[in-house]
């Protein structure tokens, strides 16, 4: 038990109080992939929505054509308001195409279109599908800041799963890039780099929010979401405005170091988004020697952790730790292009014309189209065979397969 305070407000879970929140003027957004239809995970975390009886539930929903519809009916036996927000039809793709919005495709880019359509309540709740200890007290804990004036509130929680140490992207990655950005900078460290370092959990995927917020939030196409939305909470919010509260134990999906949506291509995104949200805020990033002093600064920090570790009983393999700092630091370098998403209060689309064209979509493939699927599998190059595994890989730029922050 601690009661440790960070520069922005911290929550802890020192109670099973469940606490009173504005959930009635909430709209929750939840990412998906056909690989979420019908799993437990995931009808576990729209079961408990029911409890929690939202204003309405947002999907965002990335699946082949033949599988849209069906789960589009599958989300439409929940007792909710449930929006399925098909992203991979072709009238989307076009309008997007039509106001210069077309690019990368990932998970940024569908929880983007989502908010655009959240809009519409005072709050909103963004979270993932496949949290095998969902607890209706997530929603409320995420909220409850944001019912006492704050504008920004983000989760955070303990990954200890198995008896070992996860959360491998934050602790090996993210933190000592930002602790080696501090320690290159001259004098006090900067506002935006104590931003990021005050958050327990900053690669977490659930956080809320007001509307207004959301209306000026520039969005990450992929995998750098969560710490592009610190950036940019930093921005509108600021210390003064922003919480982060205790979920207490949560669980998800791992994945591997390795392979084409392994913690190495993440690294790459991340690395790229938390780079530049220092750079937005006018601070002269020193490249040169950047890598060497991450991986001075993440070796101390597996010292910790193995010291940790050992403390509690659990597992450590602190040569393989050291593996994966190496392969982390070879992700370190000047952002590229600027592919950001416009904040919606200024986009060159309407949410209800965006609204309008994935429901044409989805009433299109639900009314047996063969043009649907044949127009989605000609933007995704491939055929809808097992090569590709129909949209939900094929279609997808960056690689992005699941809907989980995922980041181990």
């Amino acid at each position: 038990m601690e009661y440790v305070q960070e520069r922005v407000t911290t929550l802890h879970a020192l109670t099973d109080h469940g606490p009173d929140a504005p959930t009635d003027r909430a709209a929750v957004v939840v990412p998906m992939t056909e690989r979420e239809y019908g799993t437990l995970a995931a009808d576990r975390v729209l079961s408990t929505l029911e409890t929690v009886d939202p204003a309405r539930v947002i999907v965002p929903l990335r699946a082949s054509a033949d599988r849209a519809g069906p789960f589009a009916d599958w989300l439409d036996g929940f007792d909710l308001d449930v929006e399925t927000l098909w992203c991979d039809g072709p009238r989307l793709a076009s309008l997007l195409d039509a106001r210069g919005l077309d690019g990368e495709r990932g998970k940024g880019r569908d929880v983007w279109l989502a908010l655009g359509r959240a809009l519409d309540e005072e709050f909103v709740v963004v979270h993932d599908a496949d949290t095998k200890t969902y607890s209706p007290a997530f929603v409320n804990r995420l909220l409850f800041p944001l019912g006492r004036g704050y504008s920004f509130s983000k989760g955070y929680y303990a990954r200890v799963e198995d008896g070992s140490l996860y959360g491998r992207l934050f602790r090996l990655f993210f933190r000592p890039l930002v602790r080696a950005l501090g320690d290159a900078a001259p004098g006090k460290e900067p506002d935006v780099l104590e931003y990021l370092s005050a958050f327990r959990y900053a690669l977490a995927g659930e956080f809320a929010a007001t509307s207004d917020l959301v209306s000026r939030l520039r969005v990450q196409r992929g995998w750098g979401l969560e710490v592009g939305t610190l950036g940019e909470a930093f921005g509108h919010a600021g210390f003064a405005d922003s919480a982060q509260v205790d979920l207490g134990r949560y669980e998800h999906d791992h994945r591997s170091v390795e392979g084409p949506t392994g913690l190495a291509d993440m690294s790459r995104a991340v690395g790229e988004a938390t780079l530049r949200a220092v750079e937005d805020t006018g601070v002269d990033v020193r490249y040169d020697g950047l890598p060497e002093r991450y991986r001075a600064a993440a070796e101390t920090l597996v010292d910790g952790y193995a010291a940790d570790a050992a403390f509690n009983g659990l597992e450590y393999d602190a040569p393989d730790e050291r593996s994966q700092v190496a392969t982390y630091a070879e992700a370190l370098a000047e952002p590229g292009p600027d592919t950001r998403l416009p904040a919606w209060e200024n986009a060159p689309v309407d949410p209800g014309e965006i609204r309008e064209a994935a429901r044409a979509d989805l009433d299109a493939v639900r009314g047996g189209d063969p043009g649907v699927g044949s127009a989605v599998e000609d933007e995704a190059g491939g055929d809808g065979s097992a090569e590709g595994d129909a949209v939900t890989e094929a279609a997808t730029d960056d690689g992005q397969t699941g809907s989980a922050p995922g980041e181990d």
